[in-house]
C-alpha cells in the first residue's frame, strides 16, 4: 500500500498553463458558437397583421378544373389598353416622402396611381434623395428582424402557400424557400452594413497627399423580375438587399405564381409599415411577359435583376438596353456533379445527389442535371439510384407530406418535349431504368406530374445531356478519366453551379479550378447558397451576382472619392511650364517626362533624374 502524503511533502503544482489554455478554449468556443450560431440581435416583440389566405385552411379543398390554364385573354390587347399605369409604377414610389407633407397616402393602390412620367432631372434627383432619407439603416435592420421573426413563426403558412401555387412539397418549400430566406436575413443583419461601409483604397508616390476611398450609394428604384420556382424566396431575396442599400424595389413576379405573390408582398409591406416605413418601398407587379418590357426599359429604373430562362433573358437585355439599365441575369443551368473513383461512402453521396436532382421536382436552377462518374463508382451508383428513384412517391402538398417526395410541376407545357428527349436518348443507346413519362395521379388526374426518371449511359452527343431539363430526371454519364469528366462537365453552353465528390485533395482542387462555373461545392451540393456567397453564373447562365458583399454592392452606385489628406497644407498645384497657355512645348514635355520618371521609374537614378528634369524646366 503506497504511503500517504505528509505535511512535509512539497505542495502540489497545479498545471496553470494547461488550465489557462483550457479555460480560454472554452470561452473561445462559447463566443464563436454564440456569434455564428446564435444571435445577439435585440428585437422588441411585434405582431405583423397579415391575413392568412383561406386556401391554407385544412378544410379548404379547392376546385378541380377540366383544363387548368392562366391564359384567359390577349396580353397584347390588354397592354394596348393599360400601358399608362405602368408609366406610373415608379413615380409614386419615388414621390412617397414628398407626398407625406401634403396629406399623401401610404397605400399605393389603383385609386392613387398617377399616370405621369413628367418631371425635370432636378425633380428626379430630389425624389431619389427623399427615398434615401426614408430608408434609414437602423429601421431597415429592424424591418429585417421583424421579417425573420414572422417567417419563423409562420413557416407552416408560408410553405403551404408556396406549395399550393408552385406544386412543390413542404420539405422542398422548407429548404428552398424558408431556410435560405432566413439565412439571407441573418447574414444581411450581421454583415450587410459592414459590406457597404466606405472602403479605403491605396494611393501612389505622386499622389501621396491624397486620401482615397470607395463608397456604395443607393441607386433609387430597382426592379427584380423573378421566376416561379421559388416564389417566396425569389421575392424576399431582392427585397432584403435592395432595402439595405437604401433603394426601393419593384418586383415583377411570374404570372404562374400571381396568387402567392400577393400574400408574400403583404408580408413585406406589413413589416415595412411596422417599422415606420412606407409600404410603397416595395411594389409587386403582375403582368404578362409581353408587357414586362415596358417596365425593364423604364428610365426610372436604375437596375434590373432577372431570374429566369436564357431565351427570355435576351428580350430583357434588349429592353434594358434602351435606357442603358444595368442587369444581373441569373439564368438556367446544366449543373454537373463529378464523382471521382476514390469515394468511400457512396450511399451518403447518393443521398446528396438525390436531393440535388429531385428538389422541387427538378425545377431548380442549380439542380444537378448531370451526374458524371468515373468507372469504379459508376455501376454501384446506378444500382443505388435505381432502387431509390423507384421508391419515390409523387403527389400533392394537400396530401400527408410523409407520403410524398416529389410534387407537381408548374405546368405540363414541356411534358411532350421531355418525353421526346428521353426517347431520343434511348434510341442513341441510353437506358431508361425508371420513369420517362408523364404521370397521371389517381387523385389528381388533371395535375401536372412527371415520373421521377433515371436515365443512364448518356453521352455528350445526346440532346438530353445539353439542354436544360428543369424536371425530375436523373441523368447519369460515364467518364473514363478525370480529364474526360472535366471536359464533359464543360461541354454545355451553361455554367452556373457544379459539384465534385471524392477524397484526393489534388483531384478535387483541380476540378474546382478547371470546371467552368460561377460556383462549385466540394463534397456537397449547392452549399455556397446556404452561406450567402455571391451567386451567379458565366457563359449561357448569365452574368452579375447577387448574394454576399458582391451582390449588395452590385445594386449600388460605386462612387470613387479622392480628397486632400492635409487640406490647406498640401494640394495639387500645376507647374508653371504646364499652365495654360503653355509658353514652350519642349519645356512642358520635359516636365511631363520628369513627372513620369519620378513617379514610376524603376531604378533610383531614373527617379532622381526625373526630379532634376522637373526642377530644371518647371
Amino acid at each position: 500500500m503506497p504511503a500517504m502524503g505528509t505535511l512535509n511533502d512539497p505542495p502540489v503544482q497545479l498545471p496553470f498553463v494547461q488550465i489557462s489554455i483550457l479555460l480560454l478554449s472554452v470561452v473561445f468556443v462559447f463566443a464563436a458558437f454564440k456569434y455564428i450560431v446564435l444571435d445577439d440581435d435585440e428585437e422588441r416583440p411585434v405582431q405583423l397583421e397579415v391575413p392568412v389566405p383561406e386556401q391554407c385552411s385544412p378544410e379548404w379543398k379547392g376546385e378541380i378544373l377540366d383544363e387548368p390554364t392562366i391564359k384567359v385573354f390577349s396580353p397584347s390587347k390588354w397592354l394596348s389598353q393599360n400601358r399608362a399605369p405602368f408609366d406610373a409604377i415608379v413615380q409614386p414610389m419615388a414621390d412617397y416622402s414628398a407626398s407625406q407633407g401634403q396629406g399623401g397616402s401610404d397605400n399605393l393602390g389603383e385609386d392613387n396611381v398617377r399616370a405621369t412620367t413628367e418631371g425635370t432631372e432636378d425633380d428626379a434627383e430630389v425624389r431619389k434623395a427623399q427615398i434615401y432619407k426614408e430608408n434609414d439603416p437602423a429601421k431597415i435592420e429592424l424591418t429585417a428582424l421583424y421579417l425573420r421573426r414572422y417567417i419563423l413563426d409562420n413557416q407552416e403558412t408560408i410553405a403551404t402557400v408556396a406549395c399550393l401555387d408552385s406544386g412543390k412539397t413542404k420539405t422542398d418549400a422548407s429548404l428552398g424557400e424558408i431556410l435560405v430566406t432566413v439565412e439571407k436575413l441573418k447574414w444581411t443583419i450581421q454583415h450587410g452594413e459592414k459590406a457597404l461601409r466606405p472602403e479605403r483604397r491605396p494611393t501612389n508616390f505622386l499622389m501621396m497627399y491624397k486620401y482615397n476611398e470607395v463608397r456604395w450609394e443607393p441607386l433609387g428604384v430597382i426592379a427584380a423580375c423573378i421566376s416561379w420556382n421559388y416564389p417566396f424566396h425569389n421575392f424576399m431575396g431582392p427585397l432584403i438587399s435592395t432595402l439595405l442599400t437604401g433603394s426601393a424595389l419593384v418586383v415583377k413576379a411570374s404570372e404562374s405564381t400571381a396568387w402567392s405573390t400577393q400574400y408574400f408582398g403583404s408580408i413585406a409591406r406589413a413589416a415595412l409599415v411596422s417599422c415606420g416605413h412606407s409600404a410603397n418601398l416595395v411594389q409587386p407587379v403582375l403582368c404578362w411577359p409581353q408587357t414586362a418590357s415596358h417596365l425593364t426599359s423604364h428610365p426610372g429604373i436604375s437596375h434590373v435583376t432577372f431570374i429566369g430562362s436564357r431565351p427570355i433573358a435576351h428580350h430583357v437585355a434588349l429592353s434594358a438596353a434602351h435606357s442603358l439599365t444595368p442587369l444581373c441575369l441569373e439564368l438556367g443551368g446544366k449543373d454537373p456533379a463529378i464523382l471521382l473513383n476514390d469515394i468511400e461512402r457512396l450511399g451518403r453521396v447518393a443521398s446528396i445527389l438525390m436531393r440535388g436532382t429531385f428538389q422541387s421536382a427538378g425545377q431548380n436552377c442549380i439542380g444537378i442535371e448531370r451526374i458524371i462518374c468515373l468507372p469504379k463508382v459508376y455501376p454501384q451508383l446506378v444500382t443505388i439510384l435505381e432502387s431509390r428513384i423507384k421508391a419515390l412517391r409523387v403527389g400533392s402538398a394537400l396530401d400527408d407530406p410523409n407520403d410524398v417526395e416529389v410534387g407537381a410541376m408548374i405546368s405540363d407545357a414541356r411534358f411532350g418535349q421531355l418525353e421526346k428527349l428521353t426517347g431520343d436518348a434511348i434510341k442513341q443507346g441510353a437506358r431508361c431504368l425508371v420513369g420517362g413519362k408523364r404521370f397521371v395521379h389517381p387523385r389528381y388526374p388533371k395535375g401536372h406530374y412527371f415520373q421521377p426518371t433515371l436515365l443512364v449511359d448518356v453521352t455528350t452527343s445526346m440532346r438530353i445531356a445539353n439542354e436544360e431539363l428543369f424536371a425530375p430526371i436523373c441523368v447519369v454519364m460515364r467518364a473514363s478519366s478525370l480529364d474526360e469528366a472535366i471536359g464533359m462537365a464543360n461541354s454545355t453552353p451553361y455554367a452556373l453551379g457544379a459539384s465534385v465528390f471524392g477524397k484526393a485533395t489534388k483531384d478535387l482542387e483541380r476540378v474546382a479550378k478547371e470546371i467552368k462555373a460561377g460556383m462549385i461545392s466540394i463534397n456537397d451540393f449547392a452549399v455556397y447558397y446556404a452561406v450567402s456567397l455571391p451567386f451567379g453564373g458565366v457563359k449561357g447562365s448569365g452574368y452579375g451576382r447577387f448574394g454576399g458583399e458582391e451582390g449588395l454592392r452590385s445594386i449600388c452606385n460605386t462612387k470613387a472619392v479622392c480628397r486632400d489628406r492635409f487640406p490647406g497644407l498640401i494640394s495639387t498645384s500645376i507647374p508653371p511650364a504646364l499652365d495654360y497657355p503653355i509658353e514652350g512645348a519642349r519645356r512642358a514635355w520635359e516636365v511631363c517626362k520628369g513627372v513620369v520618371e519620378l513617379g514610376y521609374g524603376i531604378e533610383l537614378f531614373r527617379r532622381a533624374g526625373g526630379l532634376w528634369r522637373i526642377v530644371k524646366n518647371g
